[in-house]
């Protein structure tokens, strides 16, 4: 750099400037957070909540202890709305909402009210894959163009049960989120588009990866073997049978609109984060046929009552507050995350599977069990179910389940615990919630 005094001075206001304008823009930020994150239940006791029945007198006191668990957790966390429902035995015994369903209207969570599971539907479309398995209709270490021929052969074979186990390498580097929620998709294989041609990531087996992409395939997969569209076998294999009335799956199309709102006008430093980087990536906008860009819609019946969804104002920390999140359409993303549940029919589900009511035992034991990648290192994950040690009562306890993601951020969290015959699953509205710990304690609550 040359040591013209005129150009040095500019340098030093060119500095300065830049130190001002970000000592300005932390300082905003600070300002604002501090002046929005007040507790949204600064009296955790006082908190709405909605239950359709009171407790057998058997469960009375753990629901109780439950309770207290579950406001002490709205409260701690700063979250807008959490619902609750647990399974024991083969029976539904408690179910309930708190908080807020949507902090504008102060519509309450109640047991009936919807949330999106994120990557918890993978455990769904596992289950719709045990169907086809006891039928004979799928194969697991089948390459997945026995099944979705649309798919492109790699330079490596790709089984469903690669693509199950997320060993499979499907997927881009960077991430499967973005391009699909541009989009809205009436199959799984018209996904295939955005990501069919792209080379694997890895040797399928090598390496452990969650890949929603994959889970697309498998999709495709259930589709293509049922000789039905997926959505309707989901509902007419595994949602009906188990009563599951307020489960089932984003719609592309506009009918019946449920539409979550449009969020309030955003803050300054939000608004250059949607439009700098969200809205690039493909985050947060829907394309329509058209080409257009638009914001996306969440759609279900006209009836349901849903959670509106919101995220946390700064990092991944609900305490700083909530702000609406603009709405996504997940269609694209079929059985990988597209489905929208209550915890009482996630209950459902899971007391059907312990008691081999959906599933014969043994089947749902080969979905549920650890795999290994070709170093004979475990994974810790089954075919679409989390895995995971738990200690209940002094007692380490096996635990299958899920922990659902949106945008990568957790949702919800459905926890099975087959010996102790209990199921125990936790919603929440706001993204980065710490489900999963709520549903251990909640478990441990109704241990006998």
């Amino acid at each position: 750099m040359s040591n013209n005094p005129r150009r040095l001075q500019t340098w030093a206001a060119i500095v300065v400037a830049a130190g001002g304008v970000l000592a300005a823009v932390i300082g905003g930020l600070a300002i604002h957070l501090n002046a929005t994150a007040a507790p949204l239940h600064p009296q955790p006791e006082r908190a709405p909540s909605v239950t359709r029945s009171a407790p057998s007198p058997q469960w009375s006191r753990a629901v109780d202890r439950a309770r207290h668990i579950v406001r002490a957790g709205l409260s701690g966390q700063n979250l807008p709305g959490l619902s609750v429902a647990v399974g024991v035995a083969g029976d539904l015994v408690w179910a309930e909402g708190f908080g807020w369903a949507d902090l504008k209207t102060r519509a309450p969570v109640t047991p009936e009210t919807r949330f999106r599971i994120g990557t918890a539907s993978k455990v769904l479309t596992s289950t719709a894959v045990g169907v086809l398995l006891e039928k004979g209709r799928l194969q697991l270490d089948e390459q997945i163009q026995t099944y979705v021929p649309q798919f492109p052969k790699k330079r490596w074979p790709v089984t469903l049960r690669h693509l199950m186990g997320d060993v499979a390498g499907v997927g881009t580097d960077g991430g499967d989120e973005g391009p699909l929620l541009r989009q809205r998709c009436e199959r799984p294989v018209d996904a295939l588009r955005f990501f069919a041609d792209g080379e694997l990531l890895f040797e399928p087996g090598t390496q452990y990866r969650d890949s929603k992409y994959g889970w697309i395939l498998v999709s495709a997969a259930v589709e293509a073997a049922a000789d039905q569209r997926f959505l309707t076998f989901m509902r007419e294999q595994i949602f009906q049978p188990l009563a599951m009335n307020d489960t089932g799956a984003e719609s592309p199309t506009a009918e019946n609109p449920d539409h979550v709102g449009e969020p309030e006008e955003d803050p300054p430093f939000l608004t250059a984060f949607h439009d700098m980087i969200l809205e690039p990536l493909g985050i947060g906008v829907t394309k329509t046929t058209s080409g257009t860009v638009d914001r996306a819609t969440f759609y279900a019946p006209p009836t349901a009552s849903r959670a509106t969804f919101y995220f946390p104002k700064f990092r991944t920390e609900p305490r700083y507050g909530p702000h609406l999140m603009r709405p996504h359409n997940l269609s694209c993303y079929a059985g990988s995350m597209a489905f929208f549940s209550t915890p009482s029919d996630l209950v459902r589900f899971g007391l059907a599977l312990n008691r081999g009511k959906l599933l014969q035992p043994a089947t749902a034991q080969l979905l549920q069990t650890s795999q290994h990648l070709t170093s004979g290192q475990e994974t810790g994950y089954g075919l679409g179910w989390n895995l995971e040690t738990v200690t209940l009562a002094g007692e380490a306890t096996r635990a299958a389940g899920a922990n659902g993601e949106t945008l990568g951020c957790r949702v919800m969290s459905l926890m099975t615990f087959r010996k102790r015959g209990i199921v125990v699953a936790v919603m929440s509205n706001m993204l980065s919630s710490d489900t999963s710990a709520l549903a251990r304690q909640v478990a441990q609550a109704f241990v006998q």
